[in-house]
């Protein structure tokens, strides 16, 4: 298909991945748990700042308010993606940091993007065909090699505290993507601040001091790029492409945190790093070049998100409407039968 689509989610792996280097940068002595909280913090308190210029934006335009509300049914999901990837997946994470290698934890974390594809096609349902599979399996192999460090990976029972994180995160992405249709920076935003305000507490609980005010600066400002901004950008991947292709695509961050971190420290990549970079360019194409086209039937459907009057969207507005597009709204879909190339987006969640 068309880059288009793919375009916000690897928006999202390039923030994310520019964030391990630059939070290298102020590690430091700086608790594991705590840096993790701090992150999050930064990441929901720049996106409420967002949301409250945003606000103001549309209030003093005479535009159009964007409603910022989860309904009663999608809280759960949200709720238990917070738990599951924002709470216990970092906790298990850093337990199992302290009783492994960093080779072995680097190798590990590449779970992630399986697992949560694996999630969503046995457990959600989720369609995927051939070329999908191949290239889910080339970009996880391309981070494997990424990551290897010969003779440093062994197991022990750190591994399994990382497997488990690693769970969290997947079923995390999976639950998130319930909500996508959601606005995508209050997801995010609601996310980072429960997420960042868990960790936080714990870390300072356990005895950790709060940094001084440049390093607790740069804290949060990775934070919003790396986190919010990255998580923003991710929901809107899971609203247009599902699950298992948006874990894919974000499962190259680590190719671009490779690539910054060479140009802050300067060095010859080897052959491995080549190689992992031509899968994952390989996996990466497969998905851009999938084309899932068949005959299918949306059922009746009410649901609000920002979308453009398109085959999916033909219906009258009960308020003042200007023509501008994009536009979100509460809005119902009739029962349409029709064949056209589609991922499995907020609007195509049938059965094949």
């Amino acid at each position: 298909m068309l880059l288009r689509p793919a375009l916000p989610a690897l928006l999202a792996a390039l923030l994310f991945g520019a964030s391990t280097p630059l939070a290298k940068l102020l590690a430091g002595n700086m608790p594991p748990l705590l840096l993790a909280g701090l992150l999050y913090l930064g990441s929901g308190f720049g996106l409420g700042a967002l949301l409250v210029l945003r606000r103001l934006r549309e209030h003093h335009g005479g535009q159009p308010v964007t409603r910022l509300h989860i309904s009663r049914a999608e809280r759960p999901w949200l709720l238990g993606a917070i738990v599951a990837g924002g709470m216990l997946a970092p906790a298990l994470f850093m337990l199992g940091l302290a009783q492994t290698s960093a080779a072995s934890a680097s190798l590990l974390l590449n779970l992630e993007g399986v697992l949560t594809a694996v999630v969503a096609w046995l457990a959600f349902r989720e369609n995927a065909d051939r070329r999908v599979v191949l290239g889910m399996a080339a970009i996880a192999l391309g981070g494997v090699l990424l990551s290897w460090q010969p003779g440093g990976a062994s197991f022990s029972p750190g591994a399994l505290l990382i497997a488990g994180a690693c769970l969290g995160w997947a079923l995390d992405n999976n639950l998130t993507r319930r909500v996508s249709s959601n606005d995508a920076l209050l997801v995010a935003c609601l996310k980072g601040l429960l997420a960042g305000v868990t960790n936080t507490a714990i870390a300072l609980s356990a005895g950790a001091a709060l940094p001084g005010t440049a390093p607790l600066g740069y804290a949060a400002l990775v934070g919003f790029l790396g986190y919010g901004l990255s998580l923003s950008l991710f929901v809107v991947a899971l609203r247009t492409l599902g699950t298992a292709r948006t874990g894919a695509y974000f499962s190259v961050a680590p190719l671009f945190g490779v690539v910054i971190s060479l140009v802050l420290w300067p060095d010859l990549p080897g052959g491995l790093f080549w190689t992992a970079a031509a899968l994952m360019g390989l996996g990466v194409w497969l998905h851009l070049s999938e084309r899932h086209a068949h005959q299918h039937t949306h059922e009746t459907l009410w649901h609000s998100h920002p979308h453009r009057h398109d085959a999916h969207h033909q219906h009258a507005h009960d308020f003042s409407w200007d023509g501008t597009s994009p536009h979100a709204h509460p809005h119902q879909h009739e029962p349409l039968a029709h064949t056209h190339a589609h991922y499995p987006d907020i609007h195509h969640r049938h059965p094949h």
